[in-house]
């Protein structure tokens, strides 16, 4: 399947910006995904759509301020680093820009002296594994020089940072906002639960994938990037009652999704674990855990538009973005949203 077959036309003043200040007054367009019928609602109605005995899935990762600006300690050059992933201790995965100051051996210094960086060694994929040193705890100093590393589309500061985090964040590794999570409010999630909906949550750190573009022509060449994720005993097996007794699993955004079809077996139960998942799902995958996804509208030629496409399939995606475009939904983290059930 070529990269091209996921191509659609998006016009640039349909990149939200910013978030809605009423999180769940964005709008919501519910795609059908057995008969391609698209319905247009506001992503409140969402608790229309659910169950008792059904569960909606949450990923509760946190994002940390993992841009980091700074520069080379011999020639001051600017340097940007982006932070991916822990590796153990002070050893972090990172983006580097630009790339060619950032060489096994070379030394960073960011904000006053407080955080060096040396690189220790490059990936086949174009990243850092890089060693910081500080004094005191890394997250004063990262909270203290670290900037919340936005999508590069979204050219707007936020006044609140909290505006790119889910109002149920909890545990901090990720480099971006799972965002479809981002449309809930507390009171909607306890709206959701009174209707006897299950509402469970798993963990899964955001990284490169979220960034990285598909640059090969068959995407069965693409390599996804690996993610840190967990799913406890309890989490696990309330999804699998809630499948065993018939109820749908409902995934919020595509980092959810990813990470119930990484823990899964061939019949779908889900098994209590955590560990890396490198998944990359796309057309002619069967989804073996997930019945029903809430998701933003996604970037063309993206991973995610083919992860969606392989659960309502390409030609209703495909239509689904044409008729957004056409009404004018916001896309991408602070846009609109899409249910596909």
């Amino acid at each position: 399947m070529n990269v091209h077959d996921f191509y659609f036309d998006l016009p640039k003043e349909l990149i939200a910006q910013e978030p809605l200040k009423q999180r769940d007054m964005a709008r919501l367009m519910v795609l059908h995904k057995d008969t391609g019928g698209i319905e247009h609602k506001v992503f409140k109605d969402v608790v229309g759509y659910l169950n008792p005995g059904d569960c909606l899935v949450l990923n509760n990762t946190r994002v940390i301020p993992a841009r980091l600006l700074g520069k080379k300690a011999d020639t001051h050059g600017k340097m940007e680093f982006l932070l991916l992933n822990n590796k153990g201790g002070d050893v972090w995965e990172v983006m580097v820009n630009p790339g060619r100051r950032a060489k096994p051996g070379a030394k960073f210094v960011f904000g006053n002296g407080e955080l060096t960086a040396e690189v220790l060694d490059s990936t086949d994929i174009g990243t850092r594994y890089v060693k910081f040193s500080y004094e005191g705890l890394f997250e004063e100093v990262l909270d203290k020089l670290g900037e919340m590393p936005l999508p590069p589309y979204i050219k707007k500061q936020l006044d609140d940072n909290e505006m790119y985090q889910t109002v149920y964040s909890k545990y901090e590794g990720s480099a971006a906002a799972p965002t479809a999570g981002l449309h809930f409010t507390k009171e909607l999630l306890e709206e959701i639960e009174n209707m006897g909906v299950h509402i469970v949550y798993v963990t899964l750190h955001v990284g490169l994938g979220t960034f990285r573009p598909v640059k090969v022509e068959n995407i069965e060449d693409h390599k996804m990037h690996s993610e840190f994720f967990v799913i406890n005993q309890e989490s696990a097996d309330i999804i699998n009652s809630v499948r065993k007794n018939g109820g749908k699993v409902v995934s919020v955004g595509t980092t959810s999704t990813r990470t119930l079809e990484s823990a899964c077996d061939e019949d779908g139960n889900i098994i209590a674990k955590s560990g890396w998942t490198d998944i990359f799902i796309y057309p002619g995958y069967k989804y073996k855990a997930v019945d029903a996804l809430v998701t933003n509208f996604h970037l063309p030629e993206s991973t995610l538009i083919m992860m969606v496409s392989a659960l309502a399939g390409r030609e209703n995606i495909l239509n689904a973005y044409k008729i957004a475009v056409e009404k004018k939904y916001r896309f991408f983290s602070f846009g609109d949203a899409m249910l596909i059930i």
